[in-house]
């Protein structure tokens, strides 16, 4: 637990700029012997460091789990306790109920464009104008600078495998490649997929994709890593310019961000 004297409303104010996860657990309603009412609020962050309680003990801890689950998936959550009879489950004996609702408070989605050709840089541009943040990274030095591909608030120069040393790569991080051949992906990507990155992309046509799967598992990585892969990426629109195929590429993203199905309205 951190010093809980800051109102918890302050430390949620911070996250915007920290770049952390957190959830906002609070009792909505009570009956009967409860440790803490309605009202009662702790914020839970992605390390387990937490401000405030909703009544310490068994309860604590198992809402602090349900804390740690949200910010995973991404979802609010309303959760019932019954304080009763811990042989059956009851997470104590005071005798009564307590409903939490928890909250993810979540940073922005972290898109890291790798390759600054065409295609990266319309979809920089793109994904800028519906707020991601926006890392763009190619070996290329020449072609990664907010003037040859404006829109990222990040620019790594930098061969892919080095890409790590720089940013934290993790669950609200969009990995796609619009890089300019199979061996590029083959050599960088293998360093990336050892991070847990919310989605993986790789531009090119089927054939492409084939060579690259198939130097992918040569490298050694696992079968069904590469098969989380979305190659080739996008959403089937017939989209042929580089503007039309980052439209393409971002809305599959938020297809699989938000869960949807692509299908018509």
């Amino acid at each position: 637990m951190i010093d809980a004297a800051p109102s918890i409303f302050n430390e949620i104010s911070k996250l915007e700029n920290s770049g952390e996860s957190a959830a906002l657990c609070v009792i909505i309603q009570t009956q009967g012997a409860v440790p803490r009412r309605a009202g009662a609020k702790m914020l839970v962050y992605e390390d387990g460091r937490f401000v405030g309680t909703v009544g310490g003990g068994e309860l604590e801890n198992r809402v602090r789990a349900e804390a740690k689950d949200a910010m995973a998936d991404g979802r609010p959550r309303k959760i019932s306790y019954s304080m009763v009879e811990p042989t059956r489950g009851d997470p104590g004996v005071c005798g009564g109920t307590a409903e939490v609702y928890i909250e993810p408070i979540l940073p922005k989605m972290e898109l890291l464009i790798i390759g600054a050709g065409h295609v990266g840089e319309k979809l920089a541009q793109l994904a800028n104008w519906l707020e991601f943040d926006v890392i763009v990274s190619d070996d290329r030095v020449e072609l990664c600078t907010p003037e040859a591909c404006p829109g990222a608030s990040i620019y790594l120069p930098v061969p892919m495998c080095e890409i790590p040393n720089h940013i934290k790569i993790n669950n609200r991080t969009i990995i796609v490649l619009t890089t300019r051949g199979s061996d590029v992906d083959i050599e960088g990507l293998p360093d990336l997929l050892k991070y847990q990155s919310g989605y993986v992309g790789v531009i090119g046509s089927k054939r492409r994709w084939a060579i690259t799967r198939k130097g992918l598992l040569e490298k050694g990585v696992p079968e069904a890593v590469v098969d989380s892969i979305h190659s080739p990426i996008g959403l089937e629109i017939h989209a042929e310019t580089p503007e039309e195929i980052a439209v393409s590429i971002m809305g599959q993203i938020i297809m699989e961000c938000n869960r949807a199905s692509g299908q018509k309205m």
